[in-house]
């Protein structure tokens, strides 16, 4: 019974997203360009296509000893390991600060305070793998922290959202927003309890919230109303996404997107190997969009035709 149900509602689950999808379309030589967050920054660069500024890449222990000074010269960073997955291992500072003693230390988004051998503690465990996706050892990044942008500031809870858009062959079929809350301490992970909310792809207004699996119509933590919310610059989201296919090459994708108050969207990251739980947000599966485009799309267009293909379909 549930698995005609899923059939019916068109829900792609795990198997034939692996075996339709990924293992058809994404050729294993081009999965460190997403994977490696170091390397999707160089291939951005490259292409023109704006990422969040990195202060600093950490290789190894060595590299720590210059780290109180290259610190004390930010305001807010965020620190993330290059191969991390799901949210793993990343830390937000919003602010540095002296204590008592004129030591330098750091405020983080959940309003905690950490010491700079807190930090050093924690991009060690970076190094050894500990959130890598291979569990190998790992580079840790320094990252600049993007601010939020106005729109979202009544949406969000001590972070910033990001937005996921799912892309087949360079057209996008699927998005969806992901807002933080207290529960995900301030990150925008589904796993950690932020919340995913549906996005229209015609218009980039928000339909459907959840919270792990659990629909809502407003944010836990402010109590505004998710629904009805117009994504800004969202046709900037869309061509963004459309492009870092032709970036990677890689036919099935997860695109993030920050969108910030002064320079419009950004690429946060890649995902060669995109969760599932996009369809829960849209109370929508993504088979009929997929095939939709697999048999229907014309070839040979452009990020921004294929953008239009999929705004006037989805």
């Amino acid at each position: 019974m549930i698995f005609q149900d899923m059939k019916r509602l068109g829900i792609l689950g795990i198997n034939n997203r692996i075996g339709r999808y990924i293992l058809p379309l994404n050729e294993r030589k081009n999965y460190p360009l997403v994977d490696n967050k170091v390397k999707t920054a160089a291939r951005a660069q490259a292409w023109g296509i704006a990422m969040p500024e990195n202060y600093l890449i950490i290789e190894n222990n060595g590299d720590l000893k210059n780290l109180a000074s290259e610190l004390a010269q930010r305001k807010s960073f965020v620190v993330k390991p290059a191969n991390g997955s799901q949210g793993n291992g990343i830390l937000v500072i919003i602010e540095v600060l002296r204590d008592q003693n004129d030591k330098i230390c750091f405020r983080r988004s959940n309003g905690k305070i950490m010491s700079l051998g807190d930090i050093k503690h924690h991009i060690s465990g970076i190094l050894s793998g500990l959130y890598s996706l291979s569990g190998s050892n790992d580079i840790a990044i320094i990252q600049q922290k993007i601010e939020i942008h106005p729109v979202f500031e009544d949406y969000c809870f001590g972070g910033i959202p990001d937005v996921r858009v799912i892309v087949l062959n360079g057209f996008p079929v699927m998005s969806m927003v992901r807002l933080p809350t207290r529960t995900s301490d301030g990150k925008a992970n589904l796993h950690q309890g932020a919340i995913g909310a549906g996005i229209r792809i015609k218009d980039g207004t928000t339909q459907n919230a959840v919270i792990r699996n659990r629909v809502v119509s407003e944010h836990p933590d402010t109590h505004k109303d998710i629904r009805g919310l117009v994504i800004p610059d969202w046709r900037e989201v869309l061509d963004l996404s459309a492009r870092c296919y032709d970036m990677v090459g890689l036919g099935y994708i997860g695109v993030d997107i920050v969108i910030t108050p002064h320079d419009g969207p950004i690429l946060l990251e890649l995902n060669a190997r995109p969760g599932l739980a996009i369809q829960i947000a849209n109370q929508a599966g993504l088979l009929p969009r997929l095939e939709k485009i697999s048999k229907d799309a014309p070839q040979g267009l452009s990020a921004r035709e294929r953008v239009d293909y999929s705004m006037s379909v989805f």
